[in-house]
């Protein structure tokens, strides 16, 4: 079988550094997206890191809040390697402030960059997938997605609202061989979240009921297995990955 190709947008993150490792190492052609306010550099350096951690994994410039970047990011792709058969749509922002102060353009930002994005990302690669009759979507969500959050009213609206295209999606496809689930982590232990402090960061760990913040591999290694052949018969599912901070 040739090799599958997987995409994961927001690739160059924290916990996209994990996922594209991870698929890497379990043998899919990864592509990492990214838009870095377009620091392709910055971009290209990554890539040399994890060429030198034994990972090849190659990126693509696009911002998936706007429908023609993102549209020249797949081709581009396509192109290069073939149909995309596994999209992880990791790529979120956040912009908080309480709904009373909340500007318009912070929710448009937060809504365009978090959920129109799938809408963007997926439409462009679900005809491929249908055509092969194999494909795996895979939505990061959040735990504020399902509980809410202070002062984060556009960011829980947009991640809950992944899980809702993940539902429908998931029944329109589901016979193509083709299946579409949610992940929605907790608080997990990035170098963005490390910055944060020890002080508030112990707050938030005693607030999870197995002491401690998520690590990115543990969130790679369920997008891996959903990603598998093996999780063929998992669709339309949301997999809470947060420590018991957030049971239902």
């Amino acid at each position: 079988m040739t090799q599958r190709i997987a995409l994961v947008t927001g690739g160059t993150g924290g916990i996209g550094t994990a996922i594209c490792r991870e698929l890497a190492a379990v043998g899919f052609q990864v592509i990492a997206g990214y838009n870095s306010g377009g620091n392709h550099e910055k971009a290209k350096a990554w890539a040399a890191e994890q060429a030198e951690a034994g990972y090849a994994i190659d990126v693509a410039f696009g911002d998936v809040s706007d429908a023609e970047s993102a549209r020249q990011c797949v081709e581009g792709i396509v192109a290069k390697y073939g149909n995309i058969h596994v999209l992880i749509n990791n790529a979120g922002i956040t912009r908080d402030s309480t709904f009373r102060k909340m500007t318009l353009e912070q929710w448009d930002q937060v809504m365009n960059a978090n959920l129109r994005s799938v809408f963007n990302m997926t439409r462009l690669v679900i005809n491929g997938m249908l055509e092969e009759q194999w494909g795996r979507v895979v939505n990061i969500s959040s735990v504020n997605g399902q509980k809410g959050q202070f002062g984060q009213s556009n960011y829980a609206a947009a991640k809950a609202g992944m899980h809702g295209f993940t539902k429908s999606l998931a029944q329109e496809v589901a016979g193509k061989g083709v299946t579409v689930n949610t992940v929605s982590p907790g608080y997990i232990m990035t170098s963005m979240v490390a910055a944060i402090g020890e002080e508030i960061l112990a707050k938030i760990a005693s607030s999870i009921p197995v002491g401690r913040l998520g690590n990115p591999d543990e969130i790679a290694y369920a997008v891996s297995f959903l990603a598998s052949d093996r999780a063929g018969f998992v669709t339309g599912s949301n997999l809470a990955i947060n420590g018991g901070q957030h049971m239902f």
